[in-house]
């Protein structure tokens, strides 16, 4: 870390942050744990709220009753076996620990067995410094997760089980107020509208004034967050169509089980999320991988959609978008899908707000494609979140579909979730057009390089499942360039020459031909779609030099042998495709 990266990334924070920052450290200096935990606890004031249907359990639930019972835990793509009940203090990574804090697994067992391990970590988890289980993060969602379990899915169980049922109560009051008090505020983003949603539908499971205290504090802070963090096209400002996914949990558990007036700050919000997820999910139903983004996290598109129409007493809707182009201009992703499966998406936005770019990747330009329903261009997705080498590999603009000048990503980025100089794009437009839409733009990430290039990049789809692309790469001097496409570890290279390339997929082939002054080689790669899962793939590079560049490529569905030209565009089966 150099001061200058230091300086780049600081600067970009609110002061809202940096106060919480100073905060969170000078707390952790003077804070007495123990004294808080002393502090008095009304006796259990009643179950106040009666969900509009049963809750959701969240995210698609990997550990089965069995191998819990057998003290097997896997989270994050890793298996550990930790007894039962589990040591709550173990020395996995952090992301590791909170997944067994957030308590999420309660969903698999039954009544009696969620009793016996929620009581243990009441014993054996105390409140106290440095505790994994009592940052605010994991306390939000274990605070949900207890909430909607034992007063939602068990609410006559736990009715009649008044000694487990207090005991219950005590811990959620501590939890409930430690959180209140310890708000992540340095971080802001998804995080404080976890701590904001967790307050909120606490306050709205039970009655008196704790619960009333909490459920303002909430509620107050959703009316700020929630304009702020659901852009106008319904995506998450965090432009992670993985939480996207999360958030619209949040939202429609609040729409479910929160008090009366929440439901008029939620339902039009909301309902923008559930239409933009539409958007952002493959013909094979699940999300697009931009971004920090993972299959196999939160719930799957489809169950989330129909929960919320539930929830919200809608019709729920269809299972894919009707076929054409959309566009998220916000957000900016911009794509099309189409009758027999072909689905693109590109990346033309801003990695997200200045002040929270953790979840951010070089990947401005890129872009995902399935034909005939297969991935065939897959982005990198992530592995994880601990700071490694491949945590680096799955931000860089290198594991992305877009272009690398001498081997910088568009953005400085370091640590795990830190960014420093950032790239912008510029200038961008797009129209859907009659088979279509075209898309352009160029960022300015580059620019901190000698010579100050400037990447400009061009798409045109044509429903028929024929992509186009055209890179411009100028500077004043001369610079190497490289265009990747990531293919899907299921496709494999039938035939490769100078500029041209035949892949083969599990529903079909398409053809690669590029066009420019540079050469085309297959390089190594990986797809990490799942957390904790890396898998072997390939990536076709096309390398170009010099001060001014042209180059670009065409994907054309179910054909080999084609024309493509950079100005005119490509000729497919006697027909032509124009920019």
């Amino acid at each position: 870390m150099s001061v200058s990266r230091l300086l780049h990334t600081v600067r970009f924070l609110r002061g809202r942050q940096i106060a919480g920052q100073l905060r969170t450290r000078l707390r952790s200096l003077v804070e007495d744990p123990a004294r808080f935990e002393r502090r008095a606890v009304p006796a259990f004031p009643g179950c106040g709220w009666t969900p509009r249907t049963a809750f959701l359990p969240p995210g698609p639930q990997n550990n089965a009753a069995g191998d819990l019972l057998r003290g097997q835990f896997r989270f994050v793509g890793r298996s550990e076996r930790l007894g039962w009940p589990p040591d709550w203090s173990g020395s996995q990574p952090r992301l590791w620990q909170y997944n067994l804090h957030y308590f999420e697994f309660l969903w698999a067992l039954d009544y009696e067995d969620a009793r016996g391990v929620v009581g243990d970590w009441i014993a054996h988890h105390a409140l106290a410094r440095g505790r994994v289980g009592w940052e605010p993060y994991p306390t939000s969602l274990r605070i949900v997760n207890w909430c909607g379990y034992f007063f939602g899915r068990h609410a006559d169980r736990i009715a009649s089980d008044v000694a487990f049922r207090d005991r219950l109560w005590r811990s959620i009051h501590l939890q409930a107020a430690w959180l209140g008090a310890h708000l992540e505020t340095h971080l802001l983003g998804n995080h404080l509208l976890e701590n904001a949603a967790a307050l909120a539908l606490c306050g709205s499971c039970f009655s008196g004034p704790s619960a009333d205290a909490w459920y303002r504090r909430g509620r107050d802070l959703l009316a700020e967050q929630i304009p702020e963090q659901i852009l106008d096209d319904g995506g998450h400002c965090e432009h992670s169509p993985m939480y996207q996914l999360r958030v619209a949990y949040v939202l429609a558990a609040l729409r479910n089980g929160g008090r009366p007036d929440l439901a008029e700050r939620i339902d039009e919000p909301l309902a923008r999320m559930i239409r933009a997820l539409g958007n952002l999910c493959h013909p094979d139903g699940e999300i697009a991988l931009f971004n920090d983004s993972a299959v196999g996290v939160y719930n799957a598109p489809a169950a989330l959609r129909d929960w919320w129409a539930d929830v919200a007493g809608r019709p729920r809707p269809a299972a894919t978008p009707a076929p054409g182009a959309f566009s998220l201009p916000a957000t900016g992703f911009h794509g099309a899908l189409h009758d027999g499966g072909h689905y693109v998406i590109c990346d033309a936005g801003p990695l997200g707000p200045d002040h929270l770019l953790g979840h951010a990747h070089g990947g401005i330009f890129s872009y995902e494609l399935s034909l005939s329903g297969q991935r065939v261009i897959v982005d990198s997705g992530v592995y994880g979140y601990e700071p490694d080498a491949l945590r680096r590999y799955c931000r860089s603009t290198r594991a992305h579909n877009t272009v690398e000048i001498d081997g910088q990503s568009q953005c400085e980025f370091w640590s795990a979730f830190r960014v420093a100089r950032r790239a912008r794009p510029r200038d961008v437009e797009s129209e859907t057009t009659g088979e279509g839409f075209r898309l352009g733009g160029w960022h300015d990430g580059y620019e901190r390089l000698p010579g100050r290039p400037r990447h400009r990049r061009h798409f045109a789809w044509h429903g028929r499942g024929i992509l186009m692309v055209k890179d411009t790469i100028t500077s004043s001097r001369e610079v190497r360039a490289v265009s990747r496409m990531h293919l899907h570890p299921e496709c494999r290279i039938a035939r490769l020459t100078e500029a041209a390339a035949v892949i083969e997929h599990p529903r079909g082939r398409f053809g690669v031909r590029f066009c420019g002054e540079g050469e085309l080689a297959v390089e190594p790669s990986y797809y990490c779609p799942e957390f904790g899962v890396r898998i072997d793939n390939r990536a076709l590079a096309f390398a170009a030099s010099g001060s001014s560049v042209e180059m670009g490529y065409c994907v054309a569905s179910d054909s080999e042998e084609f024309e493509y030209d950079l100005d005119g565009g490509a000729r497919v089966d006697g027909r032509s495709f124009g920019w």
